[in-house]
């Protein structure tokens, strides 16, 4: 693909960009400010003097930008798609115009990698739209940023393809997703629908979700594969703890959704909704209830503030006096407690900082490397191929599933279920920007707390969802119920019908590089020194 060459910026153009409030501030330090009538003028306590100060701050964001600059570029495979299927039936296409089966018009869809290629704004204005829904924000792929590594720096290996055992792996894992969303974690144990689902994720040839002893059991089904993500119940505790937040304390009930309400599953809605047309209204329960299965988690998930579940974990982390990180300085200061550095404001801010940074590397990913089609997407080519409306090169493994059967009976099409009427976003499935998110800001909290810290006073939700009550299981961490958390959200988006868990996995290891090279960054900005020591998704340790 072409690039843009980013040239020298002159001052002046610099300055201009700015706008002239901005200007101003750039100049401050040449103003002469008035002194107070009757003050002793001093000299300010520093020990460097003011060029001194000037010039190591050059040099350490100088410093900074080097050490990014000399990293190894990095390949971006793609699985090859897109130039395999000369209809695109394997790429993402929602909000352009499709044909009667759903397939995208070529002409939209190469005017969409016309504007991906060039990168001017009017190529992007030209792209043609369906019905109107308007495609997410591609033009944040091409954004730099001035803190931690470019997102062009970071990559995901190429997704699964729909012809292979993995691909029909996981849409088979979305299907049963949908057919159990209205089954309390709790009852898993128990519960037929999850017995079934078990048995036939078990069966598969290609199933990448968490076993034990070689097979899915309700213990592991639906979870994530990091270290902790399948001890003690199913939701992570900083999704049910109270958080507390400043004077409040905040109960986490939420406004859920009604159960059994599921979307496009009629072909007609569908297709609607592949053209972008706008969505229906939705009822909400008028009980507020605490999360207890996918339903209630989909939904959270469906309208979260995207960092929103790590500052309330963070908060609830401050809030039970979690220990941090062993390599924080104040740990052993006989005289000073952290503030404004390696204190409760610098996580909070810390936390959140990595999101919009995790963001950029992901749509980077999503719009000019793999633009993977979306599960309901995947759906339509399901459905076409099982009633005979056209023959597409899908896995016979997800073609063959008791999943898809089951999903036939209750509904009468193969369609995937969603659970949000507007079905996924307009913008690509791999990667996943709420998992890489998570993965950013998970490990922000990794590095900053102590991970073997176990969790105080643990709970589970009740049957319907209107009270917590005590959990007397399995020891649950700081460390693991983090990693916990960011399965929870993440897979949370599969459970909507949204994401595949593949989309999981490696977003969550591409936010945890954007959260490292900030980290590594910013190390070098503190007086006190100190390190940080996490666990990484895949179980190894790291220390910055």
């Amino acid at each position: 693909m072409n690039r843009r060459n980013a040239g020298p910026v002159s001052r002046r153009k610099f300055l201009g960009q700015l706008g002239a409030g901005a200007a101003a501030a750039v100049g401050l330090g040449a103003l002469s400010l008035p002194t107070l009538q009757g003050v002793v003028e001093a000299a300010a306590i520093d020990p460097l003097t003011s060029n001194q100060r000037r010039e190591a701050c050059f040099r350490t964001r100088k410093d900074a930008a080097g050490f990014e600059r000399h990293q190894p570029l990095v390949a971006h495979p793609t699985n090859g798609e897109e130039e395999l299927y000369a209809n695109k039936i394997a790429s993402y296409s929602k909000g352009l115009p499709h044909n009667s089966l759903g397939e995208v018009d070529l002409a939209a869809y190469n005017q969409l990698i016309a504007a991906l290629n060039s990168g001017r704004p009017a190529d992007f204005e030209a792209i043609p739209l369906g019905l109107g829904r308007k495609l997410t924000n591609p033009q944040s792929g091409l954004a730099f940023d001035l803190e931690g590594p470019d997102s062009h720096q970071l990559a995901i290996p190429p997704a699964p393809t729909i012809a292979s055992a993995w691909g029909a792996g996981e849409m088979v894992e979305l299907y049963w997703m949908a057919l159990a969303r209205d089954v309390h974690f709790s009852d898993y144990a128990t519960d037929s629908t999850i017995a079934a689902a078990c048995a036939d994720l078990s069966a598969l040839s290609d199933f990448r979700g968490p076993q034990k002893g070689g097979r899915v059991r309700p213990i592991t089904i639906f979870r994530g594969n990091s270290p902790g993500d399948v001890i003690g119940p199913y939701l992570s505790q900083f999704l049910w703890l109270d958080v507390p937040m400043g004077a409040l304390l905040i109960p986490q009930t939420m406004n859920t959704v009604l159960a059994g309400v599921d979307y496009m599953t009629n072909f007609s809605d569908w297709l609607a909704m592949q053209n972008g047309a706008a969505p229906p209204s939705y009822a909400l329960d008028p009980t507020p209830r605490y999360i207890r299965n996918l339903r209630d988690m989909g939904e959270w998930v469906h309208v979260d503030a995207l960092y929103q579940a790590y500052h309330q974990a963070c908060l609830i982390l401050l809030g039970m006096g979690a220990p941090f990180d062993a390599g924080n300085p104040y740990r052993s200061s006989a005289t000073q407690i952290g503030f404004g550095t390696f204190g409760g404001p610098h996580i909070l801010s810390l936390v959140t900082e990595v999101a919009t940074r995790a963001l950029k590397a992901v749509w980077y990913q999503k719009w000019f490397v793999h633009r993977r089609l979306r599960p309901e997407e995947f759906g339509g080519l399901l459905h076409n191929t099982r009633s005979g409306a056209a023959t597409y090169p899908v896995n016979s493994e997800v073609l063959n599933s008791a999943a898809l059967g089951g999903v036939f009976s209750a509904n009468g099409t193969y369609l995937l279920p969603v659970g949000a009427p507007e079905g996924c976003p307009t913008h690509p499935s791999y990667g996943a920007g709420h998992a890489t998110v998570a993965g950013a800001c998970v490990t922000i909290l990794k590095a900053w707390f102590d991970e073997s810290f176990v969790i105080p006073n643990p709970v589970v939700s009740n049957a319907d969802g209107t009270a917590l009550e005590t959990f007397t299981g399995a020891t649950l961490t700081v460390g693991n119920e983090l990693n916990k958390l960011a399965a929870n959200v993440a897979i949370g988006r599969n459970a909507l019908g949204f994401h595949y868990r593949s989309d999981y996995s490696e977003s969550l290891k591409l936010g945890e590089a954007v959260a490292i090279g900030v980290l590594q960054e910013n190390k070098a900005c503190y007086n006190e020194g100190g390190s940080f020591t996490l666990t990484r998704f895949d179980g190894t340790n790291i220390t910055i």
